[in-house]
Protein backbone atom coordinates (compact mmCIF):
# COMPACT_ATOMS: atom_id res chain seq x y z
CA UNK A 1 0.00 0.00 0.00
CA UNK A 2 0.79 3.42 -0.12
CA UNK A 3 2.97 5.58 2.13
CA UNK A 4 4.18 9.11 2.93
CA UNK A 5 8.43 9.50 2.79
CA UNK A 6 7.73 12.64 4.22
CA UNK A 7 8.81 14.22 1.05
CA UNK A 8 4.77 14.53 -0.35
CA UNK A 9 5.59 12.22 -2.60
CA UNK A 10 3.69 8.38 -2.18
CA UNK A 11 5.79 5.47 -2.56
CA UNK A 12 4.64 1.55 -3.23
CA UNK A 13 6.33 -1.04 -1.34
CA UNK A 14 7.83 -3.52 -3.94
CA UNK A 15 5.37 -5.98 -5.83
CA UNK A 16 5.85 -9.60 -6.42
CA UNK A 17 8.78 -10.59 -8.41
CA UNK A 18 10.42 -7.40 -8.28
CA UNK A 19 7.19 -5.47 -9.74
CA UNK A 20 7.38 -1.65 -8.01
CA UNK A 21 4.95 1.05 -9.26
CA UNK A 22 5.82 4.66 -7.08
CA UNK A 23 3.64 7.83 -8.44
CA UNK A 24 7.04 10.39 -8.08
CA UNK A 25 5.01 13.59 -8.91
CA UNK A 26 1.74 14.85 -9.95
CA UNK A 27 1.86 18.35 -11.71
CA UNK A 28 -0.01 20.59 -13.59
CA UNK A 29 1.67 21.15 -17.16
CA UNK A 30 -0.06 23.71 -19.25
CA UNK A 31 -3.37 25.57 -18.94
CA UNK A 32 -5.44 27.48 -21.21
CA UNK A 33 -8.54 29.10 -21.14
CA UNK A 34 -10.24 31.29 -23.57
CA UNK A 35 -13.71 33.57 -24.10
CA UNK A 36 -12.96 34.65 -27.36
CA UNK A 37 -17.08 36.26 -27.48
CA UNK A 38 -17.03 37.99 -23.91
CA UNK A 39 -18.70 39.92 -22.39
CA UNK A 40 -21.36 39.74 -24.65
CA UNK A 41 -21.59 35.74 -24.22
CA UNK A 42 -22.85 36.50 -20.90
CA UNK A 43 -25.75 38.57 -22.02
CA UNK A 44 -27.49 35.56 -24.30
CA UNK A 45 -29.86 35.29 -21.89
CA UNK A 46 -30.53 31.40 -20.41
CA UNK A 47 -27.30 29.19 -20.32
CA UNK A 48 -27.63 26.45 -22.44
CA UNK A 49 -24.48 25.60 -23.54
CA UNK A 50 -23.60 23.14 -26.45
CA UNK A 51 -20.42 21.27 -24.80
CA UNK A 52 -17.78 19.01 -26.59
CA UNK A 53 -15.06 17.26 -24.25
CA UNK A 54 -11.90 15.70 -25.98
CA UNK A 55 -9.81 13.40 -23.66
CA UNK A 56 -6.50 11.72 -24.66
CA UNK A 57 -3.35 10.48 -22.50
CA UNK A 58 0.00 9.77 -23.73
CA UNK A 59 3.30 8.53 -21.83
CA UNK A 60 6.56 8.99 -22.73
CA UNK A 61 10.45 7.62 -20.50
CA UNK A 62 11.90 10.41 -19.07
CA UNK A 63 14.70 8.14 -17.53
CA UNK A 64 15.30 4.16 -16.96
CA UNK A 65 12.42 3.03 -15.37
CA UNK A 66 11.12 6.22 -15.49
CA UNK A 67 7.89 7.63 -16.82
CA UNK A 68 6.00 10.85 -17.75
CA UNK A 69 2.10 10.55 -18.22
CA UNK A 70 0.08 13.42 -19.78
CA UNK A 71 -3.92 13.36 -19.24
CA UNK A 72 -5.15 16.09 -22.00
CA UNK A 73 -8.94 17.14 -21.23
CA UNK A 74 -10.52 20.24 -23.90
CA UNK A 75 -13.61 21.49 -22.91
CA UNK A 76 -15.27 23.58 -25.71
CA UNK A 77 -18.21 25.14 -25.15
CA UNK A 78 -20.38 27.30 -27.28
CA UNK A 79 -23.52 29.41 -26.72
CA UNK A 80 -26.01 30.84 -29.32
CA UNK A 81 -23.82 29.30 -31.83
CA UNK A 82 -20.60 31.01 -30.48
CA UNK A 83 -17.66 30.25 -28.12
CA UNK A 84 -18.15 30.48 -24.61
CA UNK A 85 -15.40 29.08 -23.88
CA UNK A 86 -12.34 26.54 -24.76
CA UNK A 87 -10.27 24.82 -21.52
CA UNK A 88 -7.59 22.80 -21.99
CA UNK A 89 -6.15 21.27 -19.12
CA UNK A 90 -2.69 19.37 -19.16
CA UNK A 91 -2.24 17.00 -15.90
CA UNK A 92 1.63 15.44 -15.82
CA UNK A 93 2.63 12.59 -13.70
CA UNK A 94 5.43 10.83 -12.86
CA UNK A 95 6.00 7.40 -12.38
CA UNK A 96 8.73 4.95 -11.40
CA UNK A 97 7.72 1.63 -12.67
CA UNK A 98 9.93 -1.53 -12.90
CA UNK A 99 10.01 -5.02 -13.18
CA UNK A 100 6.58 -5.41 -15.54
CA UNK A 101 6.35 -7.39 -18.78
CA UNK A 102 5.91 -4.94 -21.93
CA UNK A 103 2.07 -5.50 -22.59
CA UNK A 104 1.36 -4.85 -18.74
CA UNK A 105 3.54 -1.59 -18.96
CA UNK A 106 1.95 -0.04 -21.81
CA UNK A 107 -1.61 -1.00 -19.99
CA UNK A 108 0.15 0.86 -16.70
CA UNK A 109 1.12 3.79 -18.84
CA UNK A 110 -2.03 3.88 -20.95
CA UNK A 111 -5.00 3.18 -18.83
CA UNK A 112 -3.76 2.51 -15.02
CA UNK A 113 -1.50 6.37 -14.72
CA UNK A 114 -4.50 8.27 -16.39
CA UNK A 115 -6.78 6.88 -14.29
CA UNK A 116 -4.76 8.30 -11.59
CA UNK A 117 -4.31 11.86 -13.04
CA UNK A 118 -7.70 12.49 -14.20
CA UNK A 119 -9.44 13.37 -11.09
CA UNK A 120 -6.46 16.09 -10.93
CA UNK A 121 -7.45 17.50 -14.34
CA UNK A 122 -11.29 17.33 -13.65
CA UNK A 123 -10.79 19.55 -10.85
CA UNK A 124 -8.85 22.26 -12.31
CA UNK A 125 -11.39 22.53 -15.20
CA UNK A 126 -14.60 22.84 -12.93
CA UNK A 127 -11.86 25.34 -11.12
CA UNK A 128 -10.99 27.34 -14.60
CA UNK A 129 -14.42 27.60 -15.66
CA UNK A 130 -16.05 28.54 -12.76
CA UNK A 131 -13.08 31.65 -12.33
CA UNK A 132 -14.08 32.46 -15.61
CA UNK A 133 -17.08 33.55 -14.75
CA UNK A 134 -19.31 30.21 -16.38
CA UNK A 135 -21.84 28.14 -14.23
CA UNK A 136 -19.28 24.83 -12.99
CA UNK A 137 -18.64 22.14 -15.32
CA UNK A 138 -18.31 18.50 -13.61
CA UNK A 139 -16.75 15.97 -15.58
CA UNK A 140 -18.02 12.15 -15.17
CA UNK A 141 -15.36 9.65 -14.52
CA UNK A 142 -13.22 8.28 -17.33
CA UNK A 143 -12.14 4.29 -17.80
CA UNK A 144 -8.49 5.10 -18.86
CA UNK A 145 -8.20 1.36 -19.30
CA UNK A 146 -11.34 0.63 -21.27
CA UNK A 147 -10.39 3.72 -23.37
CA UNK A 148 -6.73 1.91 -23.89
CA UNK A 149 -8.17 -1.40 -24.53
CA UNK A 150 -10.54 0.15 -27.12
CA UNK A 151 -7.18 1.98 -28.43
CA UNK A 152 -5.67 -1.81 -29.14
CA UNK A 153 -8.59 -3.18 -30.29
CA UNK A 154 -8.70 -0.53 -33.08
CA UNK A 155 -5.01 -0.99 -33.86
CA UNK A 156 -5.29 -4.78 -34.40
CA UNK A 157 -8.21 -4.26 -37.02
CA UNK A 158 -6.04 -1.34 -38.75
CA UNK A 159 -3.28 -4.00 -39.20
CA UNK A 160 -5.37 -6.69 -40.06
CA UNK A 161 -7.01 -4.71 -42.81
CA UNK A 162 -3.64 -4.09 -44.29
Amino acid sequence: MAENNGAGQATNQQGAAGQQFNLGKIFLKDVSFETPNSPEVFQTGEWKPEVNVDLDSNARGIAEKTYEVVVRVTVTTKQAGKTAYLCEIQQGGIFQIDGFDEPTLKALLGGYCPNILFPYAREAVSDIITKGGFPQMLLGPVNFDALYQQRLAQEKQQQQAN
